[in-house]
Formats: C-alpha cells, structure tokens, sequence
C-alpha cells in the first residue's frame, strides 16, 4: 500500500475563489504530500479536467492524490484512489472500478461507524470526524475528541484520520487524543496563504 502521510490536506476552494489547481500547487509547494480533490458542485467534464492536471503536480510532487466520491473519475485518470462518504458507492464496487491497486478512504462519524470501516473489507485507511462542527459539513454533529480516542484504542494497527474543524491552535489537542494523521480543509485552503499555512501544519506533524 502507498505510504500516508501525517498530512492529509483537502484540495476544496470553498468559498475563496481559488482556482483548484493553482491551490493544488500550492499545497504540494507547502509540503502537502497526501491530496484529495474534493469539487461537489462541479460537473463530471469539469471534474475530469481538474484530476488531470492535479494528477500530473502531484506526481511531480511525489504525493498521493485521490479523488472524493468518483471512483470513475480515479480511473480515469490514473489517481491513486478514492474517498468515499457514508452514502456514496459501496466499497466493493468502488473496487470493481478501480481493480485491485488504488487505495480507498472510508469516511466515518461515529465509534460504531469506526469501528465497521476498521473491518470493513477493501478500505485502506478511514478518517474519523468531525471532531469539531464545521461548515464543510453542515447539519453534520461535533463528536468531540471521544472519537479519536476510542479509534486510538481499539484500531491502534489500523490506518486512519482525524477530521473536522482542526486548526493548528487545536492540533496539540488531537494528538494528544491519540491521533497521528489529521485531515486539514479551512485552515490551509482559506488561509491567506495557503503554502505557508500547509507548510506550517507540516511541520509540527513531522
């Protein structure tokens, strides 16, 4: 399996304007070796074309890139997985589109739901989460640090993630809670600048 960073950084302009490549390759330049594009509104051709050119930097970069929700648009073009969400395809199909190399993210929101993608056959890793309430995922309940916690103690063997609303000012709190890789969105995409923000969230994790 593809080696997973600490860092797990979210290539998701939000509300910024950011183009997604040109913040793409900004990550990648602030040390962001694990990438995941994430354009819910975006439409498949539109999809399609930025994976590819997020493809291509990543690979230059050395990094990992995976594509939310779309294990077409993975194989297409040639990511090195998907991320699925509770309701998106289940993960034996995902595989059946992917075949039998590119990695698969699990999300989940709850000890039962950790617990299932912890076991569950053909996902990779999971992220647990949101640990904190945020407008990434609105309507969606904190599960506080109890999550990463129980995770830590029952899947210590087990690749995963914490995730949601973790800024740099509460990363001390989210490893302390056991984790060892966080998922980072607002903190580093709506920055200011965005390299510096990644490259400083990098740094503490190494």
């Amino acid at each position: 399996m593809l080696r997973l960073p600490p860092l797990y950084a979210i290539v998701d302009p939000l509300d910024t304007g950011a183009d997604p490549v040109e913040l793409a390759a900004a990550l990648l330049a602030g040390g962001a070796r694990l990438l995941q594009l994430r354009l819910k509104e975006a439409t498949s051709r539109e999809l399609l074309r930025v994976a590819e050119a997020i493809r291509s930097h990543a690979r230059a970069a050395g990094a990992v890139f995976l594509v939310n929700d779309r294990p077409d648009i993975a194989r297409a073009v040639d990511a090195d997985g998907v991320h699925l969400g509770q309701d998106d395809l289940p993960v034996a199909a995902a595989r059946r589109i992917l075949g039998p190399g590119p990695l698969i993210g699990r999300s989940s929101h709850s000890p039962d739901q950790s617990d299932v993608a912890a076991a569950e056959p053909g996902v990779d890793y999971f992220c647990a989460g949101p640990l904190w309430t945020t407008p990434t995922k609105p309507g969606r309940p904190a599960t506080g640090l109890g999550l990463p916690r129980h995770v830590a103690g029952q899947h210590p063997d087990r690749p995963w993630f914490a995730i949601g609303g973790i800024s740099l000012d509460r990363l001390d709190d989210v490893l302390a809670a056991g984790a060892t890789r966080v998922v980072v969105v607002r903190a580093i995409t709506e920055a200011d600048d965005p390299a510096a923000a990644t490259r400083a969230f990098a740094r503490r994790l190494h």
